[in-house]
């Protein structure tokens, strides 16, 4: 190990370790629950955003934009807490969720099931009802 990967695995500076895209990944889950809410992508900007405001930011790859979770839709995230994992690719945030994570009206992106009988592969829905109706929302 190289004393760079000692300091970011071992150390206490804020070492954020991007992908060749200047991605981190960011997995949100409820702060009250522990339920896992939305897994998405943070940029330098959306990091440290998300550090001086307290507020879910985000970087969307299919827009290639910045966004604010909640901007659109109202349905926000305030951050409770902030971690990162030992190579710091990874950012964990528990969060007070307002309303729903998902851009499909879900309180959770996590709403199927992946189960494998003897023929196939399927998903069934699991906590699956909607808070909100995106076409509304989002004006599709």
């Amino acid at each position: 190990m190289s004393a760079h990967d000692h300091d970011r695995e071992e150390g206490l500076a804020f070492q954020p370790k991007f992908d060749a895209s200047g991605l981190v990944t960011c997995v949100a889950t409820d702060a009250a629950n522990g339920d896992v809410l939305m897994v998405a992508h943070m940029n330098d900007e959306a990091l440290r955003k998300t550090i001086a405001t307290g507020e879910a930011w985000y970087f969307s790859r299919s827009r290639n934009a910045l966004w604010r979770k909640g901007e659109s839709s109202g349905q926000t995230q305030r951050v409770i807490e902030m971690r990162t994992d030992c190579d710091q690719d990874a950012i964990w945030i528990r969060v007070e969720q307002i309303g729903a994570a998902c851009h499909t009206g879900r309180r959770s992106c996590f709403y199927r099931n992946v189960a494998r009988d003897e023929h196939d592969t399927r998903l069934s829905f699991v906590d699956a009802e909607r808070l909100f109706d995106p076409e509304k929302v989002y004006r599709k």
